[in-house]
């Protein structure tokens, strides 16, 4: 119940103020602009991964990715143990997550492709690989494939960015880039 009732309690067939009509067609015209411009830069925006997904168990995914690694370990990641794999250019990579970590460590070589196939072994995680804007959800029973081909040197953190519990904080995996012929830590 309104203090100050309208005295016309119609009021929404009551004339609309001009200034309230010009603001309201700037709203509509700039909603359907940036409609637009989303469609126009999904296209020319250069930043789309082109990804593939497929159903799989997070079982199956843990031992593919444990398979893929095994005969390229190169060293171990500081203090947590988990294994630095190099991979030769031009192969599947395997990385999974699961509580509070990204599993193994990868070493690529600059201006090579690879194909990185990405899964979760519990909970939802998401995939924000920084300082490229490369931003993934990745969930359990599904594997998702993207192919990567680094232009430039140096460690980049995979962070994960999808609250996932009390050590989501701590849940950094790393991917290195080195010059071609220059790997194995």
């Amino acid at each position: 119940m309104a203090i100050h009732p309208p005295e016309n309690r119609l009021w929404w067939n009551e004339p609309v103020a001009r200034g309230e009509v010009v603001w309201i067609g700037i709203a509509f015209l700039w909603g359907v602009f940036m409609f637009l411009f989303m469609i126009w830069w999904h296209f020319t925006g250069s930043q789309n991964l082109s990804n593939e997904a497929y159903r799989i168990d997070p079982a199956v995914f843990a031992e593919r990715t444990e398979l893929a690694a095994e005969p390229y370990i190169v060293g171990e990641e500081g203090e947590t143990g988990i294994p630095v794999v190099h991979p030769p250019p031009g192969s599947d990579l395997y990385m999974y997550a699961r509580l509070w970590e990204w599993w193994p460590v990868l070493e690529l070589e600059r201006g090579q492709s690879y194909r990185l196939h990405l899964s979760s072994l519990d909970w939802q995680h998401g995939f924000s690989l920084q300082p490229v804007n490369i931003n993934v959800q990745v969930h359990p029973g599904y594997e998702l494939v993207m192919t990567l081909a680094p232009d430039r040197t140096g460690e980049f953190s995979v962070v994960c960015n999808e609250y996932c519990g009390i050590g989501h904080h701590t849940m950094v995996g790393r991917i290195r880039v080195v010059e071609p012929g220059q790997g194995g830590s």
